[in-house]
Order: structure tokens, then C-alpha cells, then sequence
């Protein structure tokens, strides 16, 4: 009842908007912040990461630990690029509320691989807001980008056909 209430109403639309809004300012906030500094490296956050992974109660993860010893860190130019950009990236698109729940996906993404590696911060309120965005689906870019170029793109699709006709 409450996830048909996310995706189907009118008014929760704009609610939506707001916190997408506020989500996107962030990514979008903290993405720029890395890019235009110039110097973000992501290497000394994962080899704190794997310092945490040892103990009987490790704050990250042993399978987490091996990804980032064994994947992450070999590839630190990939992830030095990724980070920044796809932060700032998502920002952009939620703030404009194009392919949302994509780039709401993978700010969600982000913030899971932020705690599996420790790092608490903002990311628990961040990923509540985002869960709402992505059950809402459609109806969190009605008030946005979305409610054109989803339309557009796949005009077969009754959700969209519904978010036209509502809105």
C-alpha cells in the first residue's frame, strides 16, 4: 500500500523532488569539491579501509577487504577518476531529475561501498532518502527531467503513459 502511495501519487512527486533535490546537491557538492581540488586520491581511505579489517568484530569486512587490496588499489587511477566524476555526476542528474532512478542506483551504490569500507558519516541518512527515490520509481522525476525524456525514450511503457496523463 505505502510503495504503491510512492508510485502512483501526485503530490508525493513533489516531495520526491525536494529530497532528490537535496540528494543531488550533495553528490553533486561533494564530487566538485574532488574535482576542482585536484589532488584526490583514494588510495590512503582504502588502505584505511584495510586496516579495519582485522579483529574479531572488523568495522570492514574480510571479503570487502580483498576487493579493495586486490581490485581497488591495483586499479587507483580508474577509482581516482570514477569517484569524483560519478559523484558529481549523479548529482547533476538528480538535481535535474534525469534517468533518476539510475543515478539514484548508483549514489545508493556509492554509499554501501563507503560503509562496507568503514566510513559512516552521512551515508545512513543518504541511502534511507535514496530508498524512496528508487521504490518511487517514475514518480520521483515526474517533477523533473524524466517526466520528457523517459517518455521519449521508451513510449511503450504504462508508467510512463500514467506519469503524463497525471501530471
Amino acid at each position: 500500500m505505502f510503495i504503491e502511495f510512492l508510485r502512483t501519487n501526485r503530490y508525493v512527486s513533489y516531495v520526491l523532488a525536494i529530497i532528490r533535490l537535496y540528494l543531488g546537491i550533495q553528490w553533486m557538492k561533494a564530487g566538485w569539491g574532488k574535482i576542482v581540488s585536484g589532488n584526490f586520491d583514494a588510495a590512503g581511505f582504502m588502505q584505511g579501509a584495510l586496516k579495519q579489517v582485522s579483529g574479531s568484530h572488523p568495522a570492514v569486512q574480510p571479503w570487502w577487504g580483498v576487493f579493495l587490496k586486490e581490485l581497488a588499489l591495483p586499479n587507483i587511477e580508474l577509482f581516482n577518476t570514477l569517484v569524483p566524476w560519478g559523484e558529481f555526476l549523479v548529482g547533476i542528474s538528480l538535481i535535474l531529475g534525469l534517468f533518476t532512478s539510475f543515478s539514484v542506483l548508483m549514489g545508493l551504490t556509492m554509499n554501501f561501498a563507503y560503509m562496507f569500507s568503514g566510513a559512516v558519516s552521512t551515508n545512513p541518512q543518504m541511502i534511507i532518502l535514496g530508498i524512496f527515490i528508487l521504490i518511487a520509481g517514475i514518480n520521483a522525476g515526474k517533477v523533473g527531467a524524466d517526466r520528457w525524456v523517459i517518455h521519449r525514450l521508451f513510449p511503450e511503457k504504462k508508467s510512463v503513459e500514467y506519469m503524463a496523463k497525471s501530471a
